[in-house]
């Protein structure tokens, strides 16, 4: 079996063994597992054949949400630091939907529903936020960004790789809606499954949809 072949089998093995680690509350297990699950996205990405402007600036995000997990594995003053990193991914991953089929003319139409989604979540945050009101709103604010340039992208191009994309951005939605509330509101039994969970099926729809591009070499660098 090749490097290749074997980098999504660590990559789920890697978050399988960091949410049991994170449940179970083995700090140690966490700071190995974390890491090594996006790292192996990121080899996944860059081992995949070929190259584009959407894979290289999905492989940025990445990065940047690996620079994000190990910021938010540190003592509770690194948050603010964790979010600028996730923030910096989200919008890697908005240059990489805008340079592949989306951008500031893609359909107005698949955004609406993220928009509601989105304002909702935030209202419902509103009065636990705190100092941290600014923050999370423009976090937010890009967030919806994100998803809806991956559900336009996917509308105007109908391919597999985009409907990953597509899927992937509504996770993150449903991932960092349920870590906000679990931190900011009140946590609730079961949130490290449901956050990570649905973390990594977000990761790993953006991976897929790097890894399986069509047409790469089109937009070449």
């Amino acid at each position: 079996m090749t490097v290749r072949q074997l980098l999504p089998f660590l990559a789920v093995a890697a978050a399988v063994l960091n949410t049991r680690a994170d449940a179970l509350g083995l700090r140690s297990q966490v700071h190995v597992f974390k890491p090594l699950a996006t790292l192996a996205l990121v080899a996944i990405v860059l081992r995949a054949a070929g190259t584009s402007r959407y894979r290289s600036w999905i492989a940025v995000g990445l990065v940047a949400s690996l620079a994000g997990d190990i910021l938010l594995m540190l003592p509770p003053g690194r948050f603010v630091l964790g979010l600028v990193a996730f923030l910096m991914a989200h919008l890697s991953y908005i240059r990489a939907f805008a340079s592949d089929g989306a951008g500031v003319r893609a359909p107005l139409l698949p955004g609406i529903p993220v928009l509601v989604a989105a304002i909702a979540v935030l209202a419902f945050l509103w009065p636990s936020l705190g100092a941290m009101r600014i923050p999370v709103a423009c976090y937010v604010a890009t967030i919806a960004v994100m998803s809806w340039q991956a559900l336009a992208r996917w509308q105007v191009r109908r391919s597999r790789d985009a409907a990953f994309a597509a899927v992937g951005s509504l996770f993150f939605l449903v991932s960092d809606s349920a870590l906000a509330i679990d931190r900011f509101v009140a946590p609730y039994p079961g949130a490290v499954f449901v956050v990570l969970g649905t973390y990594y099926a977000a990761q790993w729809g953006l991976t897929l949809s790097a890894a399986t591009e069509r047409g790469v070499g089109r937009h070449s660098n």
